[in-house]
């Protein structure tokens, strides 16, 4: 039997959508408990259905699961070559059962955090899973886009309605940041259509065959338009200095939703890089590389100093998150296997590690009202468990052997270092000054860690109570995820590397 008939891509990026709308419902509304565990409910059985693309994976294919949706035989838009075409390789598909299983993750933490309108917060959180995986399981330029932008709705309000503190200004600033970086990335992927035409004639928006021919497409006019939409990329990862707007989403949004724009919406400019600036934009990024790599730094070591200098246990977690995408867009830059390995890696352990630490902060946050790090302190007498799992977690933020965050991040310096690409040993030097950033990192983690948990309590805190049980069951299962594939890092390397080798071979890596 052809394992095809049975996984749709259409059913995997759609039937969120489906969970959206139905949500809407007025049967859900005051009705928390029936409304959460349906919901939760649904997320499993769409994360175990997501696990088993990856069971009947085949490395050997550049596309698994292609898929196109027509209107009665008829493409979406033919005379353009614009389809609703989706698929996936092996970078996509790992980023698709990342976007499940914290989605999952997310809709078991919102008890006791989300107290209200919770048909409407889950019709949003399911209609923002459906954006994500439409994002990365699309193979046309513009439905990529399309996705890209519908993510813009739900986050927006998710935020908003649900945040805490400046909550609809932090909201509006995200939107803000995005949809205008949004609209440079829209500008360059036309540009990238256009030349698409000229080189082969054909009007095309199949990521898969886009060709732009250096002799028909100058190569200052690649520039622009790879300058165009790394902007939009730039803004999502984020880079400094457009990295403004995630601090502050991150402090007024409910803990699941940070555990979501964490964990999955940064991975989407790492991705779209690969996707468009590295694969379809080759020449003109090695123009930029040397330009990225010192952006790259800046993210490194800003982040890493603003991570410090926080009293906000949220805002210090949001900073460490930017200082690791640093480390991501660095490995990327390397443009070699060893280097894209990592960088490819790294992204999925933050995800994992990064959503984690803000569960944890919101956790706290509920038991004590407060996430000021100088008003903590010594509560591992009290809530011994939660401690237990935030070491885990920090290890793996802090790169410790035999943990998820060690792999990627040895594996994006390694391949920065033997990096070739420049000369006069400039991305050596960059790399070298990179990893003595990572005592930074260490500081600001283990202040994290002792600010919360040790030294003095104080009275007010010693009636707190430890984990409860679905508590306790999402911490162990991210535990549990950081030390598996920490272990055991090639049960997801295996399967993207025929794509990094891929990329890697466009620059002779």
């Amino acid at each position: 039997m052809d394992v095809t008939n049975i996984l749709s891509l259409k059913l995997l990026v759609f039937s969120p959508l489906v969970m959206a709308v139905i949500f809407l419902l007025p049967v859900f509304y005051g009705h928390e408990v029936m409304t959460r565990r349906i919901a939760k409910s649904f997320a499993g059985m769409h994360f175990v259905y997501t696990c088993l693309f990856y069971l009947f994976f085949n490395n050997e294919l550049i596309v698994n699961y292609p898929t196109e949706i027509t209107f009665f035989g008829q493409h979406w838009i033919p005379s353009l070559g614009i389809n609703l075409s989706f698929g996936l390789d092996g970078i996509s598909l790992l980023f698709v059962i990342l976007t499940s299983f914290l989605v999952l993750m997310s809709c078991i933490a919102t008890k006791g955090i989300i107290k209200s309108k919770h048909g409407l917060y889950f019709s949003l959180i399911f209609l923002l899973e459906t954006a994500v995986l439409g994002v990365f399981s699309s193979t046309d330029m513009f439905l990529f886009f399309l996705f890209w932008e519908l993510e813009l709705i739900p986050m927006y309000f998710l935020i908003s309605l649900w945040g805490s503190g400046k909550a609809k200004k932090s909201a509006m600033k995200f939107l803000l940041y995005t949809f205008i970086g949004s609209l440079f990335m829209l500008l360059g992927l036309l540009m990238v259509y256009s030349f698409n035409y000229i080189a082969t004639g054909e009007l095309s928006a199949d990521i898969q065959y886009l060709n732009l021919d250096v002799e028909l497409t100058p190569v200052y006019l690649q520039l622009i338009a790879s300058i165009l939409i790394l902007f939009g990329f730039a803004v999502k990862i984020p880079l400094v200095p457009f990295h403004t707007w995630l601090p502050d989403a991150h402090t007024d949004a409910p803990a699941p939703v940070s555990m979501l724009l964490a964990g999955i919406l940064l991975k989407m400019g790492g991705y779209g890089i690969l996707r468009f600036n590295m694969t379809v934009l080759s020449d003109s990024f090695m123009m930029i590389v040397p330009y990225i790599v010192a952006l790259s730094f800046i993210n490194i070591l800003f982040a890493a100093i603003a991570a410090y200098k926080q009293t906000d246990v949220k805002r210090i977690v949001a900073y460490s998150s930017i200082s690791s995408m640093g480390i991501v867009v660095l490995g990327l830059c390397s443009l070699n296997v060893i280097g894209l390995t990592g960088a490819i890696f790294l992204m999925i352990a933050h995800g994992i590690t990064s959503a984690g630490l803000f569960y944890v902060v919101g956790i706290i946050y509920k038991r004590t009202n407060t996430r000021e790090i100088t008003q903590l302190g010594g509560l591992v007498k009290v809530i011994p468990r939660i401690s237990g799992f935030t070491l885990v977690l920090i290890a793996a933020c802090m790169g410790v052997p035999s943990t998820i965050g060690f792999v990627g991040e040895v594996l994006s310096f390694f391949g920065s270092f033997w990096s070739g690409i420049l000369n006069n040993y400039y991305i050596q030097v960059i790399t070298l000054c990179s990893i003595l950033v990572l005592i930074l990192s260490a500081c600001y983690s283990l202040r994290f860690l002792h600010g919360i948990f040790y030294g003095e309590i104080q009275e007010r805190w010693k009636k707190l109570k430890d984990l409860s049980n679905h508590e306790f069951f999402v911490l162990t299962v991210f535990s549990f995820v950081i030390f598996l594939f920490g272990l055991l890092p090639m049960v997801l390397i295996n399967v993207f590397m025929p794509v990094v080798r891929t990329i890697a071979g466009i620059y002779g890596g």
